[in-house]
């Protein structure tokens, strides 16, 4: 699709159809639900706001990794949280939240978590539910992409890729973005580690802490070195894909919202113009 522009005018590249229906409707659904699970795992999380390695907890054992609580001082009650024995004040964020006349205890504050009071059974029922919805599309996703050639295509790194990375890593550490039909290394392997790696991850880890599922799947378990330490790599888990999620909204504002949106939303996508036989920018 050619496309006129004026003297003085940036010329515009090519609309090309990028996204299929599949990858389209199942990348909003991972957003839906990793929103919710978020936020009803961070209260699931408060009804006991520490993490531990091996398979048991409890007074008897020294093995937490995380702890989130509340202490009281002289000036009144402070947030507290301890990472591998060593503690620090987060009041106002973890451990004590609110003002000083109204004080919330708890790990998160219930700004941040579904429902907003600390319920766990309906904390447990909005988690599970969109958890399944998340294996269900992640199960459509994987057959859509094996099936329409999107896995080999346009997520597996190439040789050719791998040659390129160091030039991709310096044009994103200046905030240059080509705009082009295929991802890039950087994203080829966000993708994947998220698709293949945290993604599967977060569904054993979380099928590990269901009592039934230790009955059936022992091994799971001893793979994992202990159901705490399952529910400890979980947490990690969900705390990657944050990530993850951060870095993906700010490179999505840094290379255009408009066109990645419009990529996402209708599956056009709009790319750099290509240089002419005369080295001059052709649409």
């Amino acid at each position: 699709m050619q496309q006129d522009h004026h003297a003085g005018q940036e010329p515009l590249g090519r609309l090309i159809y990028r996204q299929s229906i599949w990858t389209r409707v199942t990348h909003w659904l991972w957003a839906i639900c990793l929103f919710f699970l978020l936020l009803s795992g961070l209260q699931i999380f408060n009804a006991h706001p520490t993490l531990y390695v091996g398979q048991q907890s409890g007074f008897a054992f020294d093995n937490a990794v995380l702890r989130i609580d509340a202490i009281d001082t002289p000036s009144g009650p402070r947030g507290r949280t301890t990472i591998f024995g060593r503690s620090f004040d987060t009041t106002g964020v973890l451990g004590v939240s609110g003002t000083a006349e109204q004080p919330q205890f708890g790990g998160f504050p219930p700004a941040l978590t579904i429902p907003s009071f600390q319920d766990l059974a309906t904390g447990r029922v909005v988690h599970f539910f969109f958890a399944w919805l998340l294996v269900a599309t992640l199960l459509v996703w994987l057959c859509a992409g094996l099936l329409n050639g999107h896995i080999l295509r346009d997520l597996t790194p190439t040789a050719a890729d791998l040659s390129n990375l160091p030039r991709d890593v310096a044009e994103h550490a200046r905030f240059r973005f080509r705009h082009g039909r295929s991802y890039n290394v950087l994203q080829k392997f966000a993708y994947c580690a998220v698709l293949f790696v945290l993604l599967p991850l977060m569904v054993l880890t979380g099928l590990a802490m269901s009592p039934g599922m230790d009955a059936a799947w022992p091994w799971l378990i001893e793979l994992l070195g202990g159901r705490q330490t399952a529910r400890t790599i979980h947490f990690l888990t969900m705390t990657l894909l944050v990530l993850f999620f951060v870095v993906h909204v700010a490179m999505v504002l840094a290379a255009g919202p408009l066109n990645e949106l419009r990529s996402m939303i209708t599956g056009w996508y709009r790319t750099d113009p290509k240089p002419g036989a005369n080295g001059e920018i052709e649409p």
